[in-house]
């Protein structure tokens, strides 16, 4: 689940107000919990099924958007108080926190590392530090990545619309540029795609080392894979076949309900969102097939417990039973959020999964598949400051404001002092 952008004012104003750390006993003798998260991880009826098995446990969620959530978290860290009982941790954030893991409890005090194999390796490996002595989180969801397509619009374009057909027509990001071009031709109205951003990110997050290098030195000047995916996304602002929107934004709801856009990066937890902007009407519509390049992941992630609290061990025994093999598939079958677990993406029922607002597209085989061939992009430490300098030099070039070439030459500097 990664840039999910799903919150409330009124969480907003509750998690701004809560005093003191994390869970404590309240007046009917029950111990508290609270869980802070930055979307919606499919957690309701769980923890009303933990709370009806576990009597004396009682639990509060607490819902912002994730920015938001992963900036309250940095300053309770800093603070010593405030941070709820277990934290969610983006995959994107989270080699931030694992620099402060000693504002954390290391789950394996309580024997999470007997655990490891329930996960994919690298997924394991990301909530890890201290070569896996210390666990820093346990895994949720991953983000393997699919395309998403709106079939009508491609057939208004005279291409094929068949999911197979239309993955043979990009076997590469190269390719996918060559198919927009000829959709721009026949449908000047429509963009080929949502936002150049996100063919950024997925063509980033294919490669092992992206903005840093495993030893956490910065490297994204001399990174050729870096430049060679900010070129190939630009081309696409530079003519004018992206919307240049805000992923997930209202702007971007309102052109998914428009049908404005043929195309999006989609991992399996953004099914959800394409399906709630874009309303019943487009229902059957869109379709999903897998992206160039193969593999991919924009997403997932992980629970911790901060030290602060007053139950780690309490704490650890629900984020344990929230990320389990079975609580896994059932938020699978609810949201849609794919498994990080080998044994749970492989499971028969969740590989023969269809959706039927995405044409039926067996999403199961799709995203287990995808998941397969995954190759996880090292995060560096300073990751999600870097990052964000490169998409709003996209957006400069979407919006007319820059060629591609200055805005890659402006971003390497601001990249660089964001690095240091």
């Amino acid at each position: 689940m990664s840039t999910r952008l799903v919150g409330s004012v009124a969480a907003t104003l509750a998690m701004v107000l809560v005093a003191g750390c994390g869970g404590s006993s309240g007046a009917d003798g029950k111990i508290e919990l609270s869980l802070g998260l930055f979307s919606d991880f499919g957690y309701d009826k769980l923890i009303e099924e933990y709370q009806a098995s576990h009597p004396n446990i009682k639990i509060e969620q607490r819902k912002v958007k994730m920015e938001q959530h992963n900036t309250q978290l940095a300053t309770q860290l800093a603070g010593g108080r405030g941070a709820a009982d277990i934290v969610a941790l983006e995959e994107g954030v989270v080699s931030q926190f694992r620099a402060s893991k000693d504002k954390f409890v290391n789950l394996a005090e309580y024997g999470a590392k007997d655990l490891k194999d329930q996960w994919a390796g690298w997924k394991w490996n990301q909530g890890t530090a201290d070569g896996g002595e210390f666990v820093l989180g346990l895994g949720t969801d991953m983000g393997s990545l699919g395309l998403c397509y709106r079939a009508d619009l491609f057939a208004a374009a005279g291409l094929p619309t068949d999911r197979a057909e239309v993955a043979k027509l990009w076997p590469t990001w190269a390719d996918y540029a060559k198919v927009a071009d000829q959709f721009t031709a026949k449908t000047p109205n429509v963009k080929f795609v949502d936002t150049g951003r996100n063919v950024y990110k997925a063509i980033l997050d294919q490669t092992e080392e992206g903005y840093f290098a495993k030893d956490d030195s910065y490297i994204a000047e001399k990174n050729d894979k870096v430049k060679t995916a900010f070129e190939t996304a630009a081309a696409l602002g530079t003519k004018q076949q992206t919307g240049a929107l805000e992923p997930f934004s209202q702007d971007w709801n309102v052109a998914l309900k428009q049908g404005s856009f043929a195309t999006t990066t989609c991992p399996a937890w953004a099914l959800a969102l394409i399906k709630a902007g874009a309303g019943d009407a487009a229902a059957g519509k869109w379709d999903v097939t897998t992206a160039p390049g193969g593999g991919g992941n924009w997403g997932g992630s992980f629970l911790a417990v901060p030290k602060q609290g007053k139950h780690p061990k309490e704490a650890y025994e629900l984020a344990k039973w929230l990320t389990a093999p079975e609580q896994q598939k059932r938020i699978f079958k609810e949201t849609g959020n794919l498994p990080s677990q080998p044994k749970v993406y492989q499971d028969a029922e969740v590989q023969a999964t269809v959706n039927e607002y995405f044409n039926k597209a067996p999403v199961g085989q799709i995203f287990a598949t995808s998941a397969e061939s995954l190759k996880p992009t090292y995060r560096g430490t300073k990751d999600s400051k870097v990052g964000p300098v490169f998409a709003t030099a996209l957006t400069r070039v979407e919006q007319g404001k820059q060629s591609a070439a200055e805005a890659w030459t402006q971003a390497l500097k601001e990249a660089t002092d964001a690095a240091k």
